[in-house]
């Protein structure tokens, strides 16, 4: 929180709101409100993520939230939507579509492959939930099957080794498309190589390890957290690889350094950006244009009468907009702030 930004919650109040939450499972309906019926199905985005569908007065409506990606490799896919009259959808990537699953293996293992032979640093900003995890999976697989270097990876990020628990607690909700839990240690969060930087003094010992290396660290977009102090000591350097794998909004560090910045402040410091800059979209949760048209076509029933589209810069939602109206030939509808929507 920036100095004079007023608090909009305390502590006290998060507890308090905790009191009121109640675990659903998917597919189980609930009656919020008399004459209301609520059920949660799976978005394929994160552990435990859901869309919603709401059903009042003979109309339903499904509320998207975020949709996870294709062939998302620890995750079941994202449920079909069954019937709707009206869509609210999401569009962050409604304007493009992600590489291949293939494409992304291989652009990691470049990474990788040019790191070593650089003797540099890779770095990696990344969500802690679920872009972590799913890239600690393909790590996994590469250094276990394909690749016959040995190098220390560093998983720097409080929030996402504890999230990582929570996959472990939760296996049976995931979803793996290699056979990972028959191996030795059954676990694809662990491998040769890679430590656990929990503390702040752990983190600290990162810079005393000699090139190359690894380092996974959030924020994803790089406005804080442990990255930004990986990015001050590393970006100015020709042998350093900056591997982008998330969604990086307009106005933060990420985007800032993707669209091509010579020169950035990091903890008011000037640093230039010496270092490769990589990007592979297909690690995104979220999903891509080609995947959020087929998911608004309801399997049981026909295309929705309203698709009003929500969580996207405005350039998405304006080129994801003409597409559907294109291709789905229904009423597409990018509300205003405060906007009110009959249906």
């Amino acid at each position: 929180r920036k100095k004079g930004t007023p608090i909009l919650f305390t502590e006290e109040n998060v507890a308090e709101t905790f009191k009121l939450v109640e675990s659903v499972n998917y597919h189980e309906a609930i009656e919020p409100v008399p004459g209301v019926s609520v059920m949660f199905h799976n978005a394929g985005h994160v552990l435990g993520s859901a869309f919603i569908s709401v059903e009042h007065d003979g109309k339903r409506i499904v509320f998207s939230g975020d949709v996870g990606n294709d062939n998302v490799p620890i995750l079941p896919d994202t449920e079909s939507i069954s019937i709707a009259d009206y869509v609210v959808s999401e569009s962050t990537y409604g304007d493009r579509v992600h590489e291949g699953v293939e494409e992304r293996s291989k652009k990691l293992k470049a990474a990788i492959l040019k790191t070593v032979e650089q003797k540099g640093v890779l770095l990696i900003p990344s969500f802690s939930i679920e872009r972590t995890q799913e890239l600690l999976y393909e790590l996994d697989q590469l250094l276990e099957h394909e690749m016959k270097v040995r190098i220390p990876i560093f998983l720097d990020s409080p929030m996402a080794i504890l999230a990582t628990q929570v996959y472990r607690d939760y296996k049976h909700y995931l979803k793996f498309d290699a056979p990972i839990l028959s191996e030795p240690d059954g676990d694809f969060f662990s491998f040769k190589g890679l430590k656990e930087t929990l503390s702040r003094e752990e983190s600290k010992v990162i810079n005393d390890s000699s090139n190359p290396k690894v380092i996974i660290a959030g924020s994803g977009m790089m406005s804080g957290g442990r990255i930004q102090h990986h990015l001050l000591r590393y970006l100015d350097k020709k042998s350093t690889v900056l591997l982008i794998i998330g969604y990086q909004a307009e106005g933060t560090l990420g985007r800032i350094i993707q669209d091509g910045a010579k020169k950035v402040d990091i903890f008011g410091q000037e640093v230039e950006v010496n270092a490769t800059i990589e990007k592979i979209e297909s690690f995104s949760a979220h999903a891509d244009s080609d995947k959020l048209t087929r998911w608004l076509k309801p399997k049981d029933g026909p295309i929705p009468k309203k698709i009003i589209l929500v969580h996207g810069d405005p350039d998405q939602k304006t080129a994801f907009k003409k597409h559907l109206e294109e291709k789905l030939k229904t009423e597409v509808i990018i509300p205003g702030f405060g906007e009110t929507i009959e249906v």
